[in-house]
């Protein structure tokens, strides 16, 4: 089914045009998979301020190839990195079955990754940017002060914050509304050097209306030493936490870039079916909802904050904050926090967590097990230690 040319050549494409091909069912199929390879490998290459990746492009052809059993429809598959630092690689590929269709298929959100030019190290394109498509708002169009004013700056066109952390105190923020489901971001920067005991965290939370049996999604950066990375922890607590039966469903990376060097966007996707934490819009977790029991159901805030939490943040407290580095500072930006509030709950769409609304795309999936098998450093379903009975939905 699957050859390797040397060559492709553009004047094919006038000889061998997609109306001559023979027969009208397999016809309208060649020209369904061309539109779809078109949408699928096409992507939208990913920019940061710190980090370039140019996603693979690819110029296709149908046409009708001679075969050792006759004359077959076939699609050439033309991949090329943007800026041309790999040679192009051609594929040619015969539909002859049902299961050739379904091999075509499987190949095209694997080549975004495999094709890529030192695809092993770059980031993988999702292929879905919520990021790009949701539009941010001003500090205090979504967010108040919560905690520590004296220790937050808001810039004067409201698009950024910084908070800090000292002897005296740290500081948070909080959401204006409460929200059933939705889609909340902040683009962050962290602080170089030491910064051990010290915790930045964006999360989802109801303790104040439900303290001590709540519900959170945390994203945590657990402070750390000179020359070793930030932790990012990933948690999703439901009703228990803080009252003796604290349950917690950590997943922790190492990332793949600096996160003190720029800003990069995390993201939080919550909806009655997943929660889905996003890093540059790559998804790193998904957290499905297989009971109500296990998932978080009610309604819950969007926080920000930066605190000491000495006893625990860093090697299980072994190192804790030093105050002779203080501030400890954080800085926000681009937030977003879009979704159903409880007074719209009734005729209020969430936002979509990939292209069909629900769930994630071959691309995006193929992204997140990318990213797990380079920066997964700690799962709670796979620690011995922990009482599995309490977490069903490991085994």
């Amino acid at each position: 089914m699957l050859t390797k040319n040397k060559q492709f050549s553009p004047a094919s494409r006038a000889t061998s045009p997609m109306s001559n091909l023979g027969g009208k069912k397999k016809g309208k199929a060649i020209k369904f998979m061309a539109l779809y390879l078109k949408e699928m490998l096409n992507l939208r290459p990913i920019v940061s301020l710190s980090s370039f990746f140019p996603a693979p492009t690819a110029m296709f052809l149908c046409n009708q190839t001679p075969h050792s059993h006759g004359t077959h429809p076939s699609v050439l598959l033309h991949v090329q990195s943007p800026l041309h630092l790999t040679k192009p690689v051609t594929f040619q590929i015969f539909i002859n079955s049902a299961m050739d269709f379904f091999f075509f298929f499987l190949l095209l959100p694997i080549s975004s990754i495999l094709f890529s030019p030192h695809w092993i190290n770059a980031q993988p394109s999702p292929g879905y940017y919520p990021s790009f498509i949701l539009r941010p708002v001003n500090f205090y169009q979504g967010f108040t002060n919560r905690w520590g004013p004296q220790h937050q700056w808001v810039s004067r066109d409201q698009s950024s914050l910084t908070i800090w952390l000292d002897k005296n105190s740290g500081s948070g923020f909080k959401s204006i509304q409460a929200f059933q489901n939705g889609y909340f971001a902040a683009s962050i920067m962290l602080q170089r050097g030491y910064t051990a005991g010290v915790i930045t965290a964006f999360y989802l939370s109801n303790n104040e209306a439900h303290p001590g049996f709540h519900d959170e999604v945390d994203m945590e950066f657990l402070g750390t030493k000179p020359g070793e990375p930030y932790t990012l922890q990933t948690n999703v607590y439901v009703r228990g936490s803080g009252d003796g039966r604290i349950i917690g469903r950590e997943m922790k990376f190492h990332l793949w870039f600096d996160p003190t060097a720029a800003f990069h966007n995390y993201a939080i996707l919550w909806n009655h079916r997943e929660i889905i934490f996003l890093v540059d819009d790559v998804p790193i977790r998904r957290y499905p909802n297989r009971s109500p029991e296990m998932f978080p159901l009610r309604p819950m805030w969007v926080y920000g904050s930066i605190w000491d939490a000495s006893s625990w943040a860093t090697d299980d407290g072994r190192y804790r904050a030093d105050y002779r580095f203080e501030p400890f500072v954080a800085h926000f930006t681009h937030f977003v926090a879009r979704g159903c509030t409880v007074a719209w709950q009734p005729r209020c769409r969430p936002p979509a967590s990939s292209p069909s609304g629900f769930g994630l795309s071959w691309p995006q999936h193929a992204a997140m097990i990318w990213a797990q098998q380079r920066s997964l450093v700690y799962d709670y379903c796979r620690d011995p230690k922990r009482d599995h009975s309490l977490t069903p939905e490991c085994r």
